[in-house]
């Protein structure tokens, strides 16, 4: 989960936790000709569903944890009932000693992997180790080809450490400034204090101009916690980037990092250091609905399978292929990665896992991703486009979009892609479970919009029993809202406008209400 700051808007790993505007509650859940809301219309489902029969899903969250202690997420929990607790035992026999709630791919017997590099970092080092020695003024055949990726590795590595190394400084210049606030108003620091204060210069005048917009979705306690919390994790991936940290994984882990096939490795500890990212997003498919706690999730009849797999820096191929195949092992019909990165280093690995998801009739939804590209041009990784030329026909790619009609209807953030991403859904500003102490907050980002496309194929699935994987991507494809005013790109301004068609195979926004229309009268 990389994290940026931009303008003011904290991202972690595919989410920002300050939005454009204030929508309403469980917007994701309403619909938009009722609502006038783009939600996910999972409550006009309901009411046609009334009455009739569900089978339990399981879906899979493979994430940074999940604190299945959340009060919203009580009872929502998978639990693999072959296994008794603590008792030291495999005694279900599928390699994995005392799973409970599922495991985590990034622990030990003691300790727990909160930190990554990112992978172009890991690929830089192994392949500088290579190249530090060899003539590359007399190279040949596959070797040129070779040496011009490792030149491109090390562009991309070095400005990845460029960026990283300036995010932290921005951050110390944020917590600089709230400081001076501080101490000029005796520990006190808010948005009526920061208006007061008169900027020194242009620099103090740009930094007060970030947080004010910043304290306008936060409270200052919040946002003063977010930005040591960016600053630390910027320092870490830094320092962790420019050091070959696979000796550290060997320490902790015990697993051999240079062995892709390597199984049966890690911990029961399905929480981890920082459940933020995976928390939030259980809770966008199965928070307890009708509690008056909190939120309600999507999905009614589901269980929340916790796999860790996913550090605040980049995910290993290993972990994500071992993460995939527990989950389909151990019955899950659904798997939720909000989750990518623009480097691979072991792809066949995670491609054998995706094909054996397809083959066991496993649907795999995926977060397009936040950095305002256009995947038709530069891909992400896992992807569903496979090194033997096929496509996973399992695999649902997904965009963000916010609740409001009007040409910022998609995020700003997503990627997006005309042959690439199949539909957007609710990804601005979602409120959701968050770990420690029964919290809720606001975030936003393709990380959201995946669970809450997971969430709806979760009711089809749980309604509609016999169709298969590639049945339920087929009709959430059909039954899409469309919409064709024109919306903004991301990344671009107000004047670079399109149509949602040339963004995303399907031109529209998941609606679990018609796709339950489509199976139930056939329109």
């Amino acid at each position: 989960m990389k994290k940026h700051l931009i303008l003011g808007f904290l991202i972690v790993g595919s989410i920002s936790v300050f939005g454009q505007k204030t929508p309403p509650a469980n917007w994701y859940l309403k619909d938009f000709k009722s609502d006038k809301i783009y939600g996910v219309s999972s409550e006009k489902a309901f009411s046609k569903l009334s009455g009739k029969p569900s089978k339990t899903v399981i879906v899979a969250v493979i994430d940074s944890g999940v604190d299945i202690e959340h009060e919203d997420l009580k009872g929502k929990i998978w639990i693999n009932e072959k296994e008794i607790p603590n008792n030291g035992i495999d005694d279900d026999g599928n390699g994995y000693i005392d799973d409970v709630y599922g495991w985590s791919f990034l622990g030990g017997k003691d300790e727990d992997i909160n930190h990554e590099a990112l992978e172009v970092a890991r690929i830089y080092h192994k392949l500088k180790g290579q190249y530090a020695t060899k003539d590359t003024l007399n190279l040949s055949g596959e070797a040129v080809r070779d040496f011009e990726y490792y030149k491109k590795v090390r562009a991309a590595y070095h400005d990845e450490q460029g960026q990283a190394f300036q995010q932290y400084k921005i951050l110390g210049l944020l917590l600089g400034f709230i400081d001076g606030i501080k101490k000029e108003n005796g520990g006190q620091f808010n948005a009526k204090l920061v208006k007061k204060y008169k900027p020194k210069d242009q620099r103090e005048t740009i930094i007060q101009s970030i947080i004010l917009r910043s304290l306008k979705q936060s409270t200052p306690e919040e946002l003063e916690h977010r930005y040591k919390e960016g600053e630390e994790t910027y320092k870490n991936l830094y320092e962790y980037n420019k050091m070959n940290v696979d000796s550290l994984r060997r320490i902790i882990v015990g697993d051999n990092p240079d062995d892709p096939y390597e199984q049966y490795y890690g911990c029961n500890r399905v929480k981890g250091p920082d459940a933020f990212h995976g928390t939030h997003v259980a809770g966008i498919i199965a928070a307890m609905r009708g509690n008056n706690l909190g939120i309600d999730g999507i999905a009614i009849d589901v269980k929340i399978m916790a796999i860790r797999a996913v550090p605040n820096g980049d995910e290993r191929d290993k972990d994500v292929a071992n993460a995939i195949r527990y989950a389909v092992d151990n019955g899950a019909s659904i798997i939720n990665m909000s989750f990518g990165k623009y480097y691979t280093n072991h792809k066949k690995v995670v491609d054998e896992a995706i094909e054996y998801a397809k083959s066991k009739d496993v649907l795999l939804v995926h977060a397009a991703g936040n950095d305002s590209k256009n995947k038709d041009l530069e891909d992400s990784y896992p992807t569903r486009i496979l090194d033997n030329g096929t496509i996973a026909s399992n695999w649902l790619e997904v965009g963000a979009s916010a609740f409001k009609a009007g040409p910022n209807l998609i995020g700003s953030f997503s990627n997006y892609g005309a042959t690439t991403v199949d539909l957007f859904a609710p990804g601005v500003d979602i409120y959701s479970t968050v770990p420690d102490f029964n919290q809720y907050k606001n975030a936003s980002g393709t990380s959201m919009a995946s669970p809450a496309a997971a969430g709806v194929a979760a009711i089809i699935r749980a309604y509609f029993p016999s169709l298969k994987a590639e049945e339920v991507k087929d009709v959430l494809m059909k039954t899409v809202t469309t919409y064709t005013k024109a919306v903004i790109i991301p990344g671009g301004d107000k004047k670079t406008t399109t149509t949602l068609d040339k963004l995303c195979i399907s031109g529209g926004f998941i609606n679990t209400e018609r796709a339950v229309t489509y199976l139930l009268e056939g329109k």
